[in-house]
Formats: structure tokens, sequence, C-alpha cells
């Protein structure tokens, strides 16, 4: 089949990529759209802690379900799914407690194996959730993103009464946004750049400049209490660990950003016993996926309709290229075949 195939650190090209046999209780899905996330770039650039070279990447995927296995008869040839990219072993203590995003032997499709950026993709029928008809691939795509958006929210038990401050207005971030606001919270969104800030007003969040004022202002904003809620969506180290200082006292902090592995954060200790604050991770999501396609069937993520589509093999290299320079050059990519 036909790939975009990542060999080499900030090397992309298309090739032909082997297709992997089905095995029990798996299904092979012809890619109709696939979603460009940081991660994903992460992984082009060589920061991705988790991905080994070569690598067909590719986590946020949609299309039609074309072969399945003998053992499988959840999901028949035809339907329209998304896929949940996520694997768990569902034996160690994390599946154990059901916490299987933190699984210790987690695999995920376009990390660990190939993944949406080429024709079809191998994945368990229980990983992929129909779709309603009227749905486009292009916004299924996007339905693992708003997964993550969802996880965090729900880590911090964003409430109706809450503020809530995300930090970083990339996609992640700008899924957040939304999330926060359906589940009826006001919204602060910080980022350096206005374009990004511009997007997050329109999806009903108050901007921030994130700069050398940001907490002064915060404080302002909250009579001098700092915010409710933070939610960081950057994986930069200083916007981490600024975190804790911009938090209300009793609040709580969700880390959302991928974070380059062995890269340490600092936090002053005392403040975790002052301010009695409640430290959150948040990776991936754990049965978020039918919600978020009903956010997005409904028309809810607003962000979604924002998505540049490209040409997966003839734009997919020189995007990557692209964006590695300037992550920032699309509000959020999606690449169909």
């Amino acid at each position: 089949m036909r790939a975009l195939i990542i060999p080499q650190t900030h090397h992309m090209h298309v090739a032909e990529w082997p297709e992997q046999p089905l095995g029990p209780g798996e299904v092979r899905v012809r890619v109709a759209a696939a979603g460009i996330c940081a991660g994903d770039l992460s992984i082009f650039t060589g920061k991705n802690p988790y991905a080994r070279l070569p690598v067909v990447a590719g986590h946020e995927l949609a299309g039609t379900v074309v072969e399945v296995h003998s053992t499988v008869s959840t999901v028949s040839v035809g339907a329209r799914v998304a896929v949940e990219p996520f694997i768990a072993c569902g034996s160690c203590y994390a599946c154990r407690v059901g916490k299987t995003n933190c699984c210790a032997n987690l695999r995920i499709i376009g990390v660990h194996q190939a993944g949406g950026y080429a024709e079809t993709v191998v994945a368990p029928a229980k990983n992929c959730y129909e779709i309603p008809d009227e749905m486009p691939f292009t916004q299924a795509a996007l339905v693992e993103p708003v997964t993550i958006a969802l996880q965090a929210c729900r880590r911090g038990q964003v409430r109706p009464d809450d503020t809530v401050l995300v930090l970083g207005c990339g996609p992640i971030g700008a899924f957040i946004v939304e999330v926060a606001r359906e589940l009826g919270a006001k919204v602060y969104a910080a980022d350096l750049l206005p374009d990004r800030l511009a997007v997050a007003e329109t999806l009903g969040a108050v901007p921030l400049l994130s700069d050398e004022n940001l907490l002064q202002k915060t404080l302002d904003l909250t009579n001098g209490e700092g915010m409710p809620v933070v939610i960081e969506a950057t994986g930069v180290p200083k916007v981490i660990e600024q975190t804790v200082e911009l938090v209300a006292a009793g609040g709580r902090v969700v880390v959302a950003g991928l974070v380059k592995g062995g890269v340490g954060v600092t936090f002053p200790g005392l403040d975790f016993t002052r301010k009695e604050l409640t430290l959150l991770g948040s990776r991936t999501e754990v049965g978020c996926f039918p919600e978020s396609i009903r956010l997005l069937a409904e028309g809810r993520i607003r962000f979604a309709r924002m998505a540049t589509e490209f040409d997966m093999f003839a734009d997919g290299p020189g995007l990557f290229s692209k964006l590695a320079e300037k992550p920032e050059a699309i509000h959020k990519g999606i690449l169909i075949v």
C-alpha cells in the first residue's frame, strides 16, 4: 500500500509499506481522512518520546471498513468509522483499574504500528466507532483530538460554575476551549500568537496575550485569587511551571501538553501545601469517543470546521516540512485520500 513514511528525522516520502495481516479481533480500514497533530509533527522532528523510526504516523483517522477477521462480529464491511488509536494490554495495573490510557504496554496506531497516513490501516474492531451517515470523514478524523479535550476537562472536573484558563491555543487548546464552554465554564485562553488568540475568541474564550504580564493580568481578573482551573496545552516546560502561580489556592492544574522525554519540570514545593493544589496529568482518553462523536455530529465543535484539507500523498511531505519550520502556518490540517 502507499503510505507517507518517516524514515528519519525531518524526512518524509511517499513509498510502499507492507500491509499488516489481520489478527483475531481486527479489521482493516480504508483511510479517508487523517488529521495532522502536534504529536505527528513531533515524530517528524524527532521530539516524540514514544516513536521509533521508520514509521507511518497518523493517529487521528476515519474511513471505511473493508475487511474483518473471522472472529469479528461487531463491525461489518462497509461501516463508516472513526478509529481510536490507543490499544491497551488489558492486564497491567492501569488497565485493571480502568485507566487503559495509561497502560504500561500501550500501543498507539501511528506510533508503534502503521497509522493513518496510508491507504489502509489495521485496528481492533473494538476501537472502531461507527459515525452518522451525514458526518463527513474530515469531521470524523477529528473525533480523537476532541476526546483529548474531553479527557482534560474531565480530569480537571470542569463544572458550569468554574472559570478555566487554557494555556496554548493550538488545535488541542482550541478543542479544550470549546469543550470547557460546552460544560458551562467561563474560559480564558492564553497564547503568544495573535492569530491563535483570535480563533480562541471566536470560539468563545476571553483572549489573554501570554507575555511577561500574564500572571498579573490573571490576578487582576480574579481579584488576586488565580484561576480555579488551569489546563496546560503547550508542552513547554516554562509554561507548565507557571501553572502553579496562575492557579487559585484549592484549584486544579491539568497538564495535557507533551514534553520531550528526559526534560524536567520544576515546581515551588511550598505551593503544594500552601495552595493545597491538585496537579493532574492528562493522557489520551478513556471512554470519550461516543461523546466526541455526538458533539461533532451536533455541530458543537466549531473549530473542526476551520480545518484545512490537503491531499495526503501529493501535499504531505512538503506540508510537514513547512509545519516543522512554522507550526502555526495552519490552524488544523487534515490529509485526505
